[in-house]
């Protein structure tokens, strides 16, 4: 298909286009053409661009380096002549010593365009609106899906977990499924700093135009991008010791039935559990799990939403996947009480205001559904101590289900009752006691009660009690 060619002279690209990265690619093409005798397109750069992109790589930034990076080849395409390239204006670090803010700092850039009465070229939507209420020429770039193929997919087989690459070592690759993990070379070639960077500029500006990538962390050394399936983590010095990116993408989608859950799980599920802990190690497929049964309660006609930072788990385009508004879960939870969903699915708890928000979310009556990290399904349940009062642990927290290698291999249930704890005599000893029992069987597998000002987990059947053969009880402080 034969690319729309555009007449100018000037252009003035704005800090969001730099960033972009396609109006190199746009002169390279022939897409922005000067017709004239001679005639070369003259690029009008201001200032407070380059002095914004400069900020942004000193504080560590990928949109930063990537906006510099596109800089240098417009500064080379000049110097070979196939375009003018020009600085104007004052850097941005003046214009805010002279009192002028992010707003007005855009304006001076548009003010640059119209004293040249030149074509204006942004990615930024509020930019080319403005722009053209003032009558300026505006090239409005819109956000499109990339076709171009990224470096790092020709790595990828149907098996790939994720991909690991550092400068000076070979990249690596996990293959399998749950459970079933190896790790490979990729190559015998070790990467280089130089293939590195290229790989995380090829991917900034895919993100950067692709209406369905974004990026969930931005900071000094480390970003995290979700690219379409692809969750990628990137590592720079001081942050890490060299530059490393790791893909991570899901190469399993289960199905709800898939699970072969017994008829008292599904029931369960279906009609009594509204305060569930999805929990394992890493990569044993919890989010895998967590994503099938939030596809199963959207087809039972349930309004469905999640809580995901970063935001990868794979469900329908009906469930709405929330981040962190301004950087809070507890910010975005006030918007998720005025959405009203039957239930929601809060990924990868972790901090104390992750368990903090999941109950205040439970007990204002959402359904709640958490996925955690643990090797044992008590530890759950014990992250929750100290952060949750204990007797209103089984009304945040009613079912724990523990995944290993991509199945279900326990259940938990839990429930509040006052009794003598277990090993004491002493009726003066009665006190509230958070039991868990095996879901299956009935049978009560661990009890946590205070003592004085700790409270403790303590094992109840044989088999729980080997797993600690020194000491009895588990001491949980409040925090």
């Amino acid at each position: 298909m034969k690319k729309e060619t555009k007449e100018v002279s000037v252009i003035v690209p704005d800090t969001s286009v730099i960033i972009d990265g396609r109006i190199t690619e746009m002169l390279k093409s022939k897409e922005l053409v000067n017709t004239k005798e001679h005639g070369r397109v003259k690029v009008i750069i201001h200032k407070a661009t380059v002095g914004e992109l400069e900020h942004q790589a000193n504080q560590g930034k990928e949109t930063g380096f990537s906006g510099l990076a596109e800089v240098n080849i417009l500064r080379q395409m000049s110097e070979a002549g196939e375009i003018e390239l020009e600085f104007a204006g004052e850097r941005s670090s003046e214009l805010m010593i002279k009192g002028a803010k992010l707003g007005e700092i855009d304006a001076v850039i548009r003010e640059l365009a119209k004293k040249h009465h030149a074509v204006f070229l942004t990615a930024d939507r509020v930019q080319g609106e403005v722009a053209k209420v003032e009558g300026i020429d505006v090239i409005f770039l819109e956000s499109k899906r990339t076709t171009s193929e990224l470096s790092f997919k020709k790595y990828l087989t149907p098996e790939t977990v994720s991909l690991h690459f550092k400068d000076n070592t070979r990249p690596l690759a996990k293959l399998g499924k749950p459970g079933q993990i190896r790790l490979v070379a990729v190559s015998e070639q070790k990467s280089t700093r130089d293939e590195l960077e290229a790989m995380i500029k090829e991917i900034v500006e895919t993100a950067r135009r692709d209406d369905r990538s974004y990026f969930e962390t931005d900071m000094r050394g480390a970003s995290v991008i979700q690219l379409r399936e692809f969750r990628i983590a990137i590592a720079k010095p001081p942050f890490s010791d060299g530059v490393e990116v790791t893909i991570v993408r899901p190469i399993m989608k289960g199905t709800f039935e898939s699970y072969h859950l017994s008829p008292k799980l599904r029931e369960r599920l279906k009609a009594g559990a509204e305060g569930v802990i999805i929990c394992g190690s890493p990569g044993s497929g919890k989010s895998t799990f967590a994503a099938a049964l939030a596809e199963e309660y959207m087809n039972q006609g349930k309004i469905v939403k999640t809580l995901e930072s970063p935001r990868d788990l794979q469900v329908p385009d009906e469930i709405t996947q929330y981040a962190p508004l301004d950087g809070s879960f507890e910010k975005t939870a006030d918007i998720l009480l005025l959405v009203r969903p039957d239930y929601s699915f809060y990924d990868e708890m972790r901090k104390t205001s992750d368990f903090r928000v999941f109950a205040d979310l439970r007990l204002s009556g959402i359904g709640m559904i958490g996925v955690v990290h643990s090797t044992r399904p008590i530890e759950a349940i014990q992250r929750f101590i100290g952060r949750v009062d204990l007797g209103m642990i089984p009304q945040v927290v009613d079912t724990v289900i523990f995944i290993k290698e991509g199945r279900i291999q326990k259940v938990l249930e839990l429930k509040l009752t006052v009794k003598i704890p277990h090993g004491m005599r002493d009726r003066d000893l009665a006190r509230p006691v958070v039991q868990v029992r095996d879901f299956e069987t009935g049978k009560i597998e661990f009890e946590l009660y205070k003592f004085g000002d700790d409270t403790v987990s303590v094992p109840v059947t044989a088999e729980e009690q080997a797993h600690a053969p020194f000491k009895k009880f588990q001491f949980r402080k409040r925090r």
